[in-house]
């Protein structure tokens, strides 16, 4: 069986206004896992214009993220941090996979017939073929791992099919160029502590979403402490005091959603928050809860400022990036364009 070193990748849309739900549900985690793995994270802006884009505010939001990744914590010069459309690798490989997968493993995408919704036949190709760029964007790295939520485990079993398929449609060459029984590993999910779902703070039985017409029911992250404190103020309880067990808080939505957004800003668990909490009202909670956001998330808006002040700066992090990612993507195309067959210039 083939070793592969172990690499982490992993993506963020640029759609604009990240807000709290992203934070706790993925950039937290990506800082997290910087400490011991070896890490390259992707604004895929390619993936954004699967449905149209105004470029203008694209490229404001590809800065964002890219601010947001380094607000947070992630280390540019340690990690590799760049956007999708820079290495043109990712297209390449995501060409050779539109001819590996099958119509049918496509059409069973959950993802695409929630976004493309009834009228399927005005989605563009690119909603429905980006699962095999999504697997692109993995393998063209050979990355062992991937951080996943609940609605992203099925295109990371795509995304192993794929290289599944590719390896065993390709053995014999594979074996012939020296890359051993696999090229490509069969990537796993990496699953770091309990799933964060936050919901939003104006129904707690939706997940918070940029999309949302109220602005009060979701954190962005370029919110300012006053901000911040003044939407938790407002955020949606009932009159009940908090319980002091998570069996009562079960039918609570808005109550269960403001204890989680604590649990996991202070990393903890709901049952530790009840012990402390139990019994007050939440006129008494709420400023607790708006005191610890502030802390934690008014230092990253404040930062992101600053870098979104400079595109210069950011853009420059991205270029750099987008030089050492491009390093590993072409030894992979190269090599993948060899396996199948075609021919390259002489070296």
């Amino acid at each position: 069986m083939t070793k592969f070193p172990e690499r982490v990748f992993s993506g963020v849309q640029p759609t604009g206004n990240l807000h709290l739900g992203n934070y706790l549900g993925a950039i937290k985690k990506f800082v997290a896992l910087q400490e011991n793995h070896d890490c390259i994270y992707c604004v895929v802006d390619m993936h954004a214009i699967t449905t149209w884009q105004d470029p203008k505010v694209l490229a404001d939001n590809i800065r964002e993220v890219t601010a947001a990744f380094i607000a947070c914590g992630i280390d540019p010069e340690k990690h590799i941090v760049f956007n999708q459309s820079q290495v043109a690798e990712h297209a390449e490989l995501a060409w050779i996979f539109n001819c590996v997968a099958r119509m049918g493993w496509l059409n069973r995408m959950t993802q695409f017939k929630d976004r493309a919704g009834k009228d399927r036949e005005k989605a563009s190709v690119g909603l429905f073929s980006y699962p095999n760029l999504m697997a692109a964007d993995i393998l063209v790295y050979r990355a062992t791992h991937v951080p996943v939520g609940d609605d992203q485990k099925q295109h990371l079993e795509l995304t192993r099919d794929i290289a599944q398929k590719f390896n065993n449609d390709f053995g014999p060459s594979i074996a012939e160029e020296g890359y051993g029984d696999q090229f490509f590993p069969l990537t796993e999910p990496l699953i770091e502590g309990p799933a964060t779902r936050v919901m939003s703070l104006r129904d707690g039985t939706k997940k918070m979403s940029k999309s949302d017409p109220s602005d009060l029911s979701r954190i962005v992250l370029t919110d300012n402490a006053e901000t911040i404190a003044k939407k938790i103020r407002k955020a949606k309880t009932d009159p009940a005091p908090l319980p002091d067990n998570l069996d009562e808080l079960k039918g609570r939505p808005e109550a269960e959603s403001l204890v989680g957004i604590y649990a996991a800003l202070a990393e903890t668990g709901k049952d530790a928050v009840l012990a402390e909490f139990a019994g007050q009202e939440f006129s008494q909670f709420k400023p607790k809860l708006a005191d610890l956001a502030v802390e934690i998330l008014a230092p990253i808006s404040s930062e992101m400022q600053k870098l979104q002040a400079d595109p210069g700066h950011i853009d420059a992090i991205l270029s750099n990036g987008a030089d050492r990612a491009r390093v590993l993507a072409s030894d992979t195309i190269k090599a993948v364009k060899e396996i199948v067959g075609f021919i390259m210039p002489a070296t």
